[in-house]
């Protein structure tokens, strides 16, 4: 069921957190990945560890040339593309609405919402030709309200918007599209951010009482790319340790 032998996956944000780890996962299980970052150093990193083959473009999301020439490199050196995860993304200084000043939210709205459409803009082309998976990382932020982080809360809940309209637009295509929606998770955007502290609050009234490691939330996507999972599309999925339960 979590064999990907020979298919292409496309992976934005891959130089750390989920996007690193999900290119060791997918490299694994046999596939060829397509890898993009801002962090050139970061990217070269993961992909020498990396059993299986790979090629990395410096990649900032908020910019369609560089979308296309991700896309593009699928197409080009591995003759397609299978999967595409939309990953790329971070966070803010924490604020309330009336202190978070213009730049917050052209930032996020940029990086989550432009980001996505353009990186499914010119995925979809190459999935069209015989279905495939598209997964965007969206946050629990992007299901419900996040205080004191308002502008990520608002780009987050742009990423569903997004994800339905595609799953919707695209299902006879037989593409199917989801977005997974993290509590907080030990990557680097919370435990080298000014967010941490203000977390274990909250993981205190969390049913499980700790954090994601990131190897759960991104075996989960893992899962929901797998052909077996062929009738789910158009989805938010929560994957928050049950704290969306109560």
């Amino acid at each position: 069921m979590l064999d990907f032998t020979d298919q292409v996956v496309l992976i934005t944000g891959a130089a750390s957190g989920f996007g690193a780890m999900l290119a060791a996962q997918f490299s694994e299980r046999g596939a060829k990945l397509v890898l993009g970052d801002i962090d050139e150093e970061g990217l070269a990193e993961v992909a020498a560890q990396l059993p299986g083959d790979s090629v990395t473009l410096r990649c900032d999301v908020t910019q369609e040339a560089d979308c296309a020439a991700l896309a593009q490199a699928a197409d080009e050196l591995f003759g397609g593309l299978n999967i595409a995860i939309n990953n790329a993304g971070f966070g803010h200084p924490l604020g309330s609405i009336e202190q978070l000043d213009e730049a917050a939210y052209d930032t996020m709205f940029a990086v989550h919402g432009k980001g996505v459409a353009l990186g499914m803009k010119h995925q979809l082309p190459l999935l069209k030709r015989g279905g495939g998976v598209i997964i965007n990382v969206s946050s629990m932020a992007g299901i419900g309200g996040a205080p004191m982080l308002g502008a990520y809360s608002a780009a987050k809940h742009a990423i569903v918007g997004l994800t339905k309209t595609a799953a919707v637009e695209y299902a006879s295509d037989k593409i199917r599209v989801n977005a997974v929606c993290p509590f907080f998770t030990l990557t680097p955007l919370v435990t080298d951010s000014g967010i941490f502290d203000k977390v274990e609050a909250m993981v205190k009234r969390s049913p499980l009482r700790r954090l994601a490691e990131t190897e759960e939330v991104t075996s989960a996507i893992l899962l929901l790319c797998s052909p077996a999972n062929s009738y789910m599309t158009g989805q938010a999925i929560a994957i928050d340790g049950g704290i969306s339960a109560f």
